[in-house]
């Protein structure tokens, strides 16, 4: 996302002294955001936060696609895809 750690965090309201270690742990599995931390990276890499959980890209891609949807193009993808 071009975007260091450090500045991630501090975007997200970590301490400045701290925002790059705690990303750091964050990225690497050391440590697991609770969901309000979530909610916050999501918001600040414009993504849903389902995106953290998808096991693929295909699915990743998907998630941030869906997202992006209107309430009727939500609607409109499930009635297509419920109907293969």
């Amino acid at each position: 996302m071009k975007i260091s750690q450090k500045d991630l965090g501090i975007k997200m309201g970590i301490d400045p002294s701290s925002a790059s270690g705690r990303m750091n742990h964050y990225e690497t599995g050391r440590h697991m955001p609770d969901l309000a931390t979530l909610k916050k990276l999501a918001a600040e890499l414009n993504v849903p936060v389902n995106y953290f959980f998808c096991e693929s890209e295909e699915s990743a891609v998907l998630a941030r696609l869906i997202d992006k949807l209107d309430d009727e193009g939500k609607r409109k993808l499930i009635q297509m895809l419920e109907s293969e």
